[in-house]
């Protein structure tokens, strides 16, 4: 990691409390959202939206799903690290061939 020079100053998210403070007040905003949602009153469309914190399980739900897919994708798409630079040098030893 390197560092800043001595005549700059460290910006905001470079100490640790002000990101941990970020993180609280983040923290904080999703209780109280998830505490509305069983004040504030919603049309509903569906039955399953009666389920108390519906949208927030959906959503945490959601992004658990999305996560895995990645890892799945990841183990089907993956290619070696020097995938292309294999193929640069065969294309390379091809032309010294003659081919």
């Amino acid at each position: 990691m390197t560092q800043a020079p001595k005549d700059e100053k460290p910006s905001f998210f470079d100490k640790p409390n002000n990101v941990k403070r970020i993180l609280y007040v983040f923290y904080a905003v999703c209780v109280l959202l998830v505490a509305l949602d069983f004040v504030v009153h919603r049309h509903i469309y569906l039955y399953f939206e009666e389920i108390p914190a519906f949208y927030a399980i959906y959503g945490f739900v959601a992004c658990v799903v999305l996560v895995v897919l990645a890892k799945l994708m990841r183990i089907l798409l993956m290619r070696e690290e020097n995938y292309y630079e294999k193929s640069e040098s065969e294309n390379r030893q091809n032309k010294k061939d003659g081919i």
